[in-house]
C-alpha cells in the first residue's frame, strides 16, 4: 500500500481549505485548522514549507492570515506532496537503486517503478482546482 504521511495529507487540505475560500480575502491558520480539525501547531508546521515554496503567502497585522500566492489551477498536487513528503516511490530501491545489491535484477523493482509512474501521473495531471471542483459537487 502506498501510504501518504500526514503532513501531506493534512497540507493538501489546507490547501483545499484556502482555494474554497479564495477571493475572501486572507484566511486565519486557526480558521483553518478548526474547519480542518487539525492543530494549529500543526497547520503552522505545514505552512513553512509552502510558503517558501512560493504556493501561499503570509500577510502580517490585525487583518493578517494566509492566502494563495498562486491560482489553484496551477498548483499540481505533485508539487504539493513532492514538498511535504517527498517521493512516492512505494519501496526505497526505485529512487536509490545502490541500496540494494539486487536492483539491476530485480523483477519486482520494475513494478514499484511501475507504480510509483502511475500515483505520479495521477498527481501531475491534478491540481488544487480539480480538488475544489469535486468538493464543491
Amino acid at each position: 500500500m502506498i501510504k501518504f504521511s500526514t503532513r501531506a495529507r493534512y497540507g493538501t487540505r489546507a490547501l483545499l481549505d484556502l482555494a474554497l475560500h479564495q477571493g475572501e480575502g486572507v484566511v486565519l491558520l486557526k480558521d483553518i485548522a478548526r474547519r480542518q480539525e487539525f492543530s494549529l501547531p500543526y497547520l503552522e508546521h505545514l505552512i513553512t514549507p509552502l510558503i517558501a515554496a512560493g504556493i501561499i503567502r503570509t500577510t502580517r497585522g490585525a487583518r493578517g492570515g494566509v492566502s494563495l500566492l498562486k491560482h489553484p489551477q496551477e498548483i499540481k498536487l505533485s508539487e504539493v506532496i513532492q514538498l511535504l513528503d517527498g517521493s512516492t516511490a512505494p519501496v526505497e530501491c526505485v529512487n536509490h537503486s545502490k541500496i540494494c545489491p539486487r536492483s539491476d535484477l530485480c523483477v519486482t523493482r520494475d513494478i514499484w517503478g511501475e507504480v510509483k509512474k502511475a500515483v505520479d501521473g495521477v498527481l501531475e495531471i491534478t491540481t488544487l482546482q480539480d480538488l475544489v471542483e469535486r468538493q464543491r459537487r
